[in-house]
């Protein structure tokens, strides 16, 4: 089985954000479902209002690479956007457009491969998509094909995680170090212990390289509650440097 067979295996049972613990006993893909949904994921990452800026959007095509729940998806089309969106699943698929038609509004969605965007070239003003393209087999190809179908000026938004974070290393501590295998890396830790099987984490400076033929990039790391789990009164100290996410923004020239 490949990579991204796997990945699709994995998301499949449950679209990210849609664990019993977050929805409780409510009736999968009811309203109160969707609820709890979306109040977990803004609760837990606040910072995406601030990278997405959803209402900056109003008017523009967008494409959303990875819908999972459509909690974002669904901001963009409150917000005014004229909304598209592709994952590598049936699941996501299916419950982001019943999220989107519980409040009224729709979208194209389809699955998709985001290695081969079946979109024509120049299609998208904006593309966003939001700690999915490091699960992917070939992140790289999905950077390429972002660049495709963007329109000229187009404006990339997105995050993914950063290898060096208090999440990868507490993920080592607990997976290499107490397990008497101190010698593994982190990114060996990352893509067998972090959600999918192939997850990966990055640098600044290789998210700069992947995104080196766009204009502009700018890449901030942000400090997550999952980077202060477990810290007690040290969480306030936590500095952004050493944060999970590594919000992106690029834009075309």
């Amino acid at each position: 089985m490949g990579l991204n067979a796997a990945v699709r295996q994995y998301w499949e049972q449950e679209p990210c954000g849609t664990s019993d613990f977050i929805v409780g006993r409510w009736p999968a893909r009811s309203p109160q479902w969707f609820a709890s949904v979306e109040q977990h994921r803004y609760r837990e990452e606040p910072h995406i209002f601030s990278v997405a800026q959803f209402t900056r959007w109003a008017g523009k095509s967008l494409l959303e690479i990875g819908v999972g729940a459509g909690c974002d998806h669904l901001q963009f089309a409150r917000a005014g956007a004229s909304c598209h969106g592709v994952d590598l699943t049936d699941a996501a698929v299916e419950t982001t457009r019943q999220h989107m038609a519980l409040h009224g509004l729709r979208s194209t969605l389809r699955r998709a491969d985001a290695e081969e965007l079946p979109f024509a070239d120049a299609s998208f003003d904006v593309v966003y998509s939001w700690g999915v393209m490091h699960h992917s087999e070939r992140p790289e190809a999905i950077v390429r094909e972002i660049q495709r179908v963007l329109k000229p000026g187009g404006t990339f938004i997105g995050m993914m995680y950063s290898r060096r974070s208090l999440v990868a290393w507490k993920l080592w501590v607990r997976r290499a170090l107490l397990s008497g295998k101190p010698w593994r890396s982190l990114a060996d830790v990352l893509w067998h212990h972090m959600e999918s099987v192939g997850t990966k984490g990055y640098t600044q400076d290789e998210l700069r390289r992947m995104f080196a033929s766009f204009a502009r990039v700018e890449i901030s790391p942000v400090a997550t509650v999952y980077d202060r789990k477990w810290l007690g009164p040290l969480a306030r100290l936590v500095p952004d440097a050493l944060g999970w996410n590594l919000a992106i923004c690029a834009v075309m020239r």
